[in-house]
């Protein structure tokens, strides 16, 4: 049975902006000026660290391991699955917040949103910025850390829950930063990679739900200075601030597209998680040195987050900084969109031996190296779809990532619907209008298409949808994946949507509900299972 949609419908996992793809699709003018922002002279960008402890001695502390220790342990570990790190676990809650949104304003909003982001994620691509920091540090000749300080036994639980209870569609996690430590509610993106707070003094914040971090009331923040190796992991600000002294602060600038952007100081800081133990008692531990930033100027559609937290693959991430705690990988499993409020959706980080075990695991190869110029996006390689049993004729170089950033696929948790580019999509279109029979197809359904009347109908006989993967990997989405069910109309419609041919195409999470999802970076392949994510 096709899922029915809540009051949000479509929740995300990530920020959104507008951009020219929402303006070509809704006639709107939305013309970014972010780029050419101009930040006032405020003393946090010149003045030298208030911390005792600098950027530069962190970087020499012998209880690291520095990028390239970390790299040799590696190679020495020919199978990370042979010597297993123990997993750590999170949750994802869903709850609706009772609002009364009409179900169409929700699609239209969720779908502008969409649009901006790949607008976002595709700009980010061809400009390359906040993109090759791994190749500027090698460049530098310079060593970074990446790496924490201790090792974590059993699961880490801490509560992550749908941002419709903040007006928003993102997924937030429940994240406890500073000594001693307080709560903040964090964005949860897999398309990005810097972890960023607002914090006092906010020159140009949005509005939280909370109050801002203050440094000052932490007594393990610490400043990386401008000198410092990790300094260049991050872009900064336009134009770029001299580096004077050298306890100065680092400043960084980070950016989504349009007016989504964060601009601060970059520092270390003490992130606390709630530790379940083998025996089941519950324990607070600490993952120090936390690379983040400290927004002092921050735009953009957050709704009531105090900041975000990046799962991408770059190495300013949570789960890349995380790496030597919990191994080369992590998962998540979505429960469906209308789920009870006290069901919850599941993040883990490490290796999950019950997933592992899984009969009907498929794995696929993420696109790597040369051929994937962005070092934050999951990248799979499309060969093929398939509708209601028939492989459509859509040429197979229509889904090739170009060595300029155009066109691939990505999979994303943070882009609610799924995406393809142009031609390809009407393709797919016209396969479901030709297949769909017995019906009435809606006409002018403002933005999804194609939408049909199905009043009365209490079995819906929908064609079967699939992808199929160019190492022969095949991936089989239930009906409720894509088509959605607006009620009270009695109206479903197809939940995949265009873009430009400039554009990339995304398999967005709508389509990744009630699959385990596994990211594996070691052996750099995806993995996905359906599962019946609320008895996981």
């Amino acid at each position: 049975m096709v899922t029915k949609l809540s009051i949000f419908i479509l929740v995300s996992l990530s920020l959104f902006s507008f951009g020219f793809v929402a303006s070509r699709e809704f006639g709107i003018n939305l013309n970014s000026s972010a780029s050419g922002i101009e930040f006032p002279q405020h003393p946090s960008f010149n003045v030298v660290s208030s911390s005792v402890n600098s950027g530069c001695n962190h970087v020499t502390s012998t209880s690291m391991l520095t990028r390239e220790e970390q790299t040799s342990i590696d190679s020495q570990d020919k199978d990370d699955f042979a010597q297993p790190k123990e997993a750590v676990k999170f949750h994802l809650r869903h709850r609706s917040d009772g609002k009364t949104t009409e179900v169409k304003d929700s699609v239209f909003e969720s779908t502008s949103r969409d649009l901006g982001r790949i607008q976002t994620l595709h700009t980010r691509i061809v400009e390359k910025k906040n993109q090759n920091s791994v190749s500027r540090l090698a460049k530098d000749g310079e060593k970074t850390v990446i790496s924490s300080q201790f090792e974590l036994s059993g699961k880490l639980m801490a509560t992550l829950e749908s941002g419709v209870s903040h007006g928003s569609g993102e997924y937030f996690m429940d994240v406890f930063v500073g000594t001693p430590p307080k709560h903040f509610s964090l964005i949860l993106d897999t398309g990005s990679d810097l972890n960023w707070i607002q914090c006092v003094p906010c020159y140009d914040c949005f509005e939280q739900n909370g109050p801002y971090y203050d440094p000052k009331d932490s007594t393990s923040f610490t400043n990386i200075t401008c000198h410092d190796p990790m300094c260049h992991l991050v872009s900064s600000p336009d134009p770029p601030q001299p580096c004077k002294t050298e306890n100065q602060t680092c400043p960084y600038y980070y950016w989504y597209g349009d007016s989504s952007n964060t601009t601060g100081d970059f520092a270390l800081e003490t992130f606390s998680v709630n530790l379940t133990t083998p025996s089941g008692n519950s324990e607070i531990k600490k993952v120090e040195n936390v690379m983040f930033g400290c927004g002092h100027w921050n735009r953009g559609l957050f709704h009531g987050a105090a900041g975000l937290l990046g799962l991408g693959k770059g190495p300013l991430s949570f789960s890349s900084q995380l790496q030597s705690l919990y191994g080369h990988s992590f998962s998540y499993c979505l429960v469906n969109r209308n789920s009870n409020s006290s069901v919850s959706s599941k993040l883990i980080f490490g290796e999950d031996k019950e997933l592992l075990k899984h009969p009907n695991l498929n794995f696929t190869s993420l696109v790597d190296g040369k051929e994937n110029p962005a070092e934050t996006f999951y990248y799979v390689q499309i060969k093929s779809i398939i509708v209601g049993d028939e492989v459509l004729k859509i040429p197979e170089e229509t889904w090739n990532l170009s060595p300029q950033g155009v066109g691939g696929t990505i999979i994303d948790s943070g882009t609610t619907l799924s995406y393809f580019i142009e031609p390809a999509y009407e393709i797919i279109k016209e396969a479901f209008v030709n297949k769909v029979k017995g019906y009435p197809l809606i006409q002018d359904f403002p933005i999804l298409r194609p939408c049909y009347n199905v009043s009365g109908v209490e079995n819906l006989e929908l064609p079967s949808f699939g992808i199929t993967f160019s190492d022969g990997a095949v991936w089989n989405f239930p009906v409720e994946n894509y088509f959605i069910k607006l009620d009270p109309e009695d109206i479903v419609c197809l939940a995949i949507l265009g873009t430009p041919n400039s554009a990339m195409s995304i398999i967005g999470n709508y389509q990744q509900q009630n699959f385990h999802i596994l990211y594996d970076t070691k052996r750099s392949r995806l993995g996905y299972a359906p599962t019946k994510c609320a008895d996981a």
